[in-house]
């Protein structure tokens, strides 16, 4: 991890200064770039695209290639561990990942295996060719959906409006969901574990749907689930000093419970104000984020002015790592991200002077 050159994003999580704001974008590695979907049709499907680790590690490099990032992500999906656990995802263009049979008692949650690290090897293997064609010029980030998170997946079936089954399981049978998210913390504090020792730099774990919680059942079901997977970590040899990436969606009127959570940094969406983000959490903990993913959308001027608005707005400080609000979306031009990282590195400097 030390012979690693470009170390903005390490640096930042770990509270030393930087030269300036460093950048990646969720979702960086995928549909809105025309060489993933060259990649994509020659793997055949998604799912044989996220199982194939040399497709795998190519897709996760092309933006890399193509744009002055700071970091790259693993390309995966977070519905792995529920593939792994049993569930046998699916997947279709127009509908995305989804389960035939979601998990309806705590007898189909008694069901699934939490032993499944090894069906997960596909992924440890992408960490390595990917690290290697990194050649230590960039960190790798690796990363899990939530316990909550996936278990909405694997409860619904696939992504739904409301959400409504789940949602109502929390209330009429938390004793399934408690089943369903102590395998799940096991799972994927295994899951993480194995990506460090593959070679990811950074852990980021994806709360998609914590937001639909109110306070107490995000606390519950989301939050503390979260805490004990970042506890495993911090007891684990291979990842006791991995840096961890906590991002919520919908999340901005918890950042003082994630602030206390382990994590090292907290993502935002684009709905929260980083500087009063940074406000509430305080100068030990790095923010990370948080363009709306439709500014991309906009004209250079656009994208410049919404980028400048955010890094003003966080000021003065090291502790930021530059970041859409969510994940960037299939019909953005490329072209606007490069304008974007470009502006955020040259703009960001003013920032970082001694």
């Amino acid at each position: 991890m030390s012979s690693i050159k470009n170390r903005r994003i390490l640096d930042v999580l770990n509270g030393i200064p930087v030269d300036k704001t460093p950048v990646w974008i969720m979702r960086q590695a995928g549909r809105y770039l025309p060489e993933y979907k060259k990649t994509r049709a020659e793997a055949g499907s998604f799912l044989d695209l996220c199982k194939t680790p040399e497709l795998a590690s190519e897709v996760t490099i092309q933006p890399i290639r193509r744009f002055d990032l700071d970091a790259a992500i693993i390309f995966s999906d977070i519905l792995t561990i529920p593939d792994a656990m049993g569930l046998e995802l699916k997947f279709e263009d127009n509908r995305g990942p989804y389960f035939d049979n979601p998990l309806d008692n705590i007898d189909d949650v008694s069901s699934l295996t939490d032993k499944n690290t090894d069906t997960l090897e596909y992924v440890a293997e992408a960490i390595i060719q990917t690290k290697e064609k990194l050649n230590n010029e960039i960190p790798l980030i690796g990363f899990s959906g939530s316990p909550w998170t996936l278990s909405t997946y694997m409860v619904e079936g696939s992504a739904t409006k409301e959400f409504r089954k789940i949602r109502s399981i929390v209330f009429k049978d938390p004793e399934m969901l408690e089943a369903l998210t102590k395998k799940l913390v096991k799972s994927i504090s295994e899951y993480l574990v194995m990506q460090a020792k593959a070679g990811a730099d950074v852990l980021m774990i994806f709360d998609s749907w914590g937001g639909l919680l109110n306070t107490d059942n995000y606390i519950n079901f989301s939050l503390n689930p979260m805490k004990e997977i970042i506890n495993n970590l911090r007891n684990n040899q291979i990842t006791k000093n991995i840096p961890i990436i906590l991002f919520t969606r919908g999340g901005g009127i918890w950042l003082n419970q994630i602030s206390e959570s382990g994590c090292n940094a907290i993502g935002l969406d684009w709905t929260t104000d980083i500087s009063t983000a940074r406000k509430i959490v305080g100068e030990n903990i790095s923010l990370q984020g948080n363009l709306d993913p439709c500014a991309l959308h906009g004209t250079e001027k656009s994208i410049k002015e919404a980028a400048s608005k955010i890094l003003d707005s966080y000021g003065f400080g090291h502790r930021h790592i530059f970041n859409l609000g969510h994940g960037i979306d299939q019909y953005v031009d490329p072209e606007n991200l490069g304008i974007l990282i470009n502006h955020v590195k040259e703009y960001s400097k003013k920032y970082h002077q001694n």
